[in-house]
């Protein structure tokens, strides 16, 4: 069979040597979880076939399964030669949801609980010369307060805003083969205004760290230093000054190597501030015209069925005049932000929080590992200008929030990142934020410009939704969800929007003008995040439907794209 996902997972961290282990592989569905104590680990065969990364519940997985799985078991054999265990083997999983147990020719080498963050395991003292098997266990429960699932359907149907469920393995598995000697991880500070970037790599073993940047291959800077491991921090000037910015992408190659290690890499020169109620990326007002994007396929639910469908998510985007998109409950693969940081795209990065129990303390821990695992792997991409670790939230079963989970998961990304702001919460209930953003789908654009002009000056009940449980302190503004107006051209009654539905092409775009204008003529807001760039399954409120088809002729989506394109009054 074709190798599906064959590109390498994560561009911004790449050996030469490693082998992809999507495909195919043995699968069994345990849902009594009595798989450890049949001690499935030790079986040398499951009883059906599943092609990997694509979860169970997928059609490219080749099991369709849609119903609710406690657990799921793979196997597969894979060979390795005296030459490759000569150094260390890590075994990577971009993610599997939710809970994971993994043995190698039997062994249990480790486990890893959330689903979204990307994990590795060294299993260089539990693979021999020859032929190896690894075992994988994930258990996943929806329902379980302590877990995010994002839009995954706590109910058996899709319904509203919430959809097929993804369980187990669903990004790509694939064995890395490295030094004893070795770079662990790296971040980049770029430094614009002093054309400099500033590197911390964490190391293992003794030997010298040589970097050296390049700027279309050319060659802009370079340095090194002795490490005897840990933390070593180099600053390396830059001899040409190129500009990360929306729309141009322009990215410096790193090539490291750390003795017989060798590791390529990438940055972008920019900087994020916020100036009183601007947004600034270098320094320069930058109106964000987002687009709310969910990341879900038809054929491969949370998994798309190529990279090519990743870039392809992106250029659907602007090609409507939006400049970025809001990623929406759910974090985002590495594949994809590569091509965000390749093509100028700006977005913000967001955790699945729907599903979890935010009146409980006691379930922060399991929220907290996975968000501190997700800004990790994902700080240095540049086309991330803030985080947002939750989004709406809710009673949970007539439960309030308590703000203390949402102070201590603001100060944990500030104190990880203190490079880009961090919405709290997007929409409400905000407790401590740098932006204060709000989520509104009034359908009338009249009405919805004039809670707009009460903004920030007049009375807050008239803009603000919840003033009796989130207060506006004087942070710039943000739009962050709007429109989600149903346009359905197969006149689906079941489908579903927000509000009442426009009767025609032209009221659509009128109402899209009316509602869009009144965001970009207001001077105190910075950005508008309109709902959605696609259908997803029964929501049909994107501006393509879910098989990313336009909904309007070349006339109309011309017209959107004027709509979204026009510059707004807070950058002038």
């Amino acid at each position: 069979m074709t190798l599906p996902r064959p590109e390498h997972p994560n561009p911004q961290f790449m050996r030469k040597n490693w082998r992809n282990l999507n495909g195919e592989w043995e699968f069994e569905i345990d849902n009594s979880k009595s798989g450890i104590d049949k001690k499935l680990y030790l079986s040398d065969h499951l009883n059906g076939h599943i092609t990997v990364p694509f979860c169970p519940e997928s059609g490219l997985s080749g099991i369709g399964n849609k119903d609710f799985m406690n657990a799921v078991w793979y196997r597969k054999s894979f060979i390795l030669d005296d030459f490759q265990l000569s150094g260390r083997v890590f075994l990577h999983f971009g993610a599997a949801d939710y809970e994971t147990v993994v043995w190698i020719n039997g062994s249990e080498v480790g486990r890893h609980i959330g689903g979204y963050s990307s994990f590795e395991f060294d299993i260089s003292s539990y693979a021999h010369e020859g032929e190896n098997s690894v075992t994988v266990c994930v258990f996943d429960d929806v329902r379980a307060p302590y877990q995010p699932r994002g839009k995954q359907s706590e109910l058996y149907y899709s319904h509203g805003c919430d959809y097929t469920r993804t369980t187990g393995i669903w990004q790509t598995v694939w064995l890395e083969f490295i030094p004893r000697n070795y770079i662990k991880s790296v971040k980049f500070y770029p430094d614009p205004e002093n054309q400099k970037v500033t590197l911390v790599a964490d190391l293992c073993g003794s030997d010298r760290l040589c970097a050296d940047v390049k700027y279309n291959g050319k060659t802009v800077g370079s340095s090194f230093g002795e490490s005897n491991g840990g933390l070593l921090t180099l600053e390396i000037p830059l001899s040409e000054k190129h500009l990360w910015e929306p729309g141009k992408g322009r990215l410096y190659d790193v090539f490291l190597k750390f003795g017989e290690d060798e590791v390529t890499s990438y940055f972008g020169l920019r900087s994020v501030q916020i100036d009183g109620k601007k947004f600034l990326i270098n320094e320069k007002s930058v109106f964000q015209r987002l687009v709310l994007d969910q990341g879900f396929y038809p054929g491969g639910i949370y998994t798309a069925p190529s990279e090519t469908a990743l870039i392809r998510d992106i250029e659907l985007s602007l090609a409507l005049g939006f400049n970025g998109a809001r990623l929406h409950q759910k974090v985002f693969e590495p594949r994809f932000l590569y091509h965000c940081d390749r093509l100028g795209y700006i977005v913000w990065g967001e955790h699945a929080n729907w599903g979890f129990d935010h009146s409980d303390p006691s379930n922060l821990v399991n929220f907290i590992i996975e968000w501190q695992e997700v800004i990790t792997r994902d700080f240095n991409h540049p086309a991330i200008v803030g985080w947002c670790p939750f989004n709406e939230t809710w009673d949970y079963r007539g439960r309030p929030q308590d703000g203390r989970i949402l102070k201590s998961v603001y100060g944990l990304t500030k104190l990880l990142d203190p490079t880009r702001p961090c919405i709290d919460t997007s929409g409400h209930f905000h407790v401590l934020t740098d932006i204060f953003d709000l989520h509104d789908y009034e359908q009338n654009p009249e009405i919805f410009r004039k809670k707009l002009e009460n903004f920030p000056d007049g009375d807050e009940r008239a803009w603000n939704p919840f003033p009796d449980r989130q207060h506006y302190d004087g942070q710039p503004m943000f739009v962050s969800e709007y429109g989600g107006m149903r346009w359905d051209k197969s006149q689906n009654s079941d489908s579903w929007g927000y509000g009442n539905a426009p009767m025609t092409e032209d009221e659509f775009i009128n109402r899209l003008k009316g509602l869009t204008d009144a965001i970009m003529d207001s001077p105190s807001i910075f950005g508008l995040c309109y709902t959605q760039l696609y259908d997803v399954e029964q929501e049909a409120n994107g501006l393509y439907t879910y098989q990313r088809e336009p909904k309007f002729g070349e006339e109309k989506m011309a017209k959107i794209r004027e709509i979204f394109s026009r510059k707004a009054r807070i950058e002038g």
